[in-house]
């Protein structure tokens, strides 16, 4: 009784028919904007602990690239799973 409460499916908003899955322009927005967040937060962590700001510049370059692919994936990936919808 109180896990098929917990379990039950949620009601599917009026805009969004269900089994809609989100398309690849609002997730490859979302791994845009996410990532220029998470990069100056890895810029900003990177300048205090070098102290040097070409060094942090550099490892937010290699951190943006590779995260915002992982992010894109892991999005894509996770949109095919519908437990929780």
């Amino acid at each position: 009784m109180i896990i098929s409460k917990i379990f039950k499916p949620k009601s599917t908003p009026k805009n969004q028919p269900d089994g809609v899955a989100e398309n690849v322009k609002r997730s490859l927005l979302k791994t845009i904007s996410w990532r220029i967040i998470g990069t100056l937060d890895t810029i900003l962590i990177s300048w205090a602990i070098t102290g040097a700001l070409t060094l942090a510049f550099s490892i937010g370059f290699v951190e943006l690239v590779t995260k915002m692919i992982l992010y894109f994936f892991h999005e894509r990936a996770w949109n095919k799973i519908n437990w929780g919808r």
